[in-house]
């Protein structure tokens, strides 16, 4: 389940964010039929000082940050951002379970869901995620993800 937060936080983060947890590796997304689920998680000690305090987030080498948009595809032009019950369940290697809380973050033309979580060194999570899409008539698509992380 989603907290809404009511500050702004630029579009210009979101982007950010994503392009940061997708150094390296390809950008992430699942396509769950007329939307997009764009992902990414990283260790909250990437985050320059100014981008943490700007989302609320505490920088820690032993912390990470995911963040989720959900994005309805249109045919001509930009996809466009959509409010979306979101969950998300973490499961280490040993079977441990969490579930990850996110907030909802909103700005003019994004919208988009943080969440902070602890981690440990060279720990490989499995992201299981549930998504509903607040305009989709239809029952909330599942999907899900790994990620190792490493503490420094």
């Amino acid at each position: 389940m989603t907290k809404s937060d009511s500050r702004l936080i630029p579009g210009w983060l979101f982007v950010l964010l994503l392009l940061w947890a997708g150094a390296g590796q390809a950008q992430q997304a699942e396509d769950i039929g007329s939307y997009l689920v764009h992902y990414s998680a990283i260790n909250t000690s990437q985050l320059t000082p100014e981008v943490a305090t700007a989302i609320g987030v505490q920088r820690s080498a032993s912390r990470a940050l995911l963040n989720l948009a959900v994005l309805r595809k249109v045919e001509q032009g930009m996809d466009q951002p959509v409010r979306a019950r979101i969950r998300v369940e973490a499961v280490n290697i040993a079977g441990q379970r969490r579930e990850v809380e996110l907030r909802e973050v909103t700005e003019q033309d994004a919208i988009y869901y943080l969440g902070s979580f602890r981690i440990h060194n060279e720990e490989r999570i499995t992201f299981r995620v549930s998504v509903r899409p607040e305009d989709s008539q239809g029952p909330a698509r599942e999907f899900s993800f790994q990620q190792q992380f490493f503490v420094y």
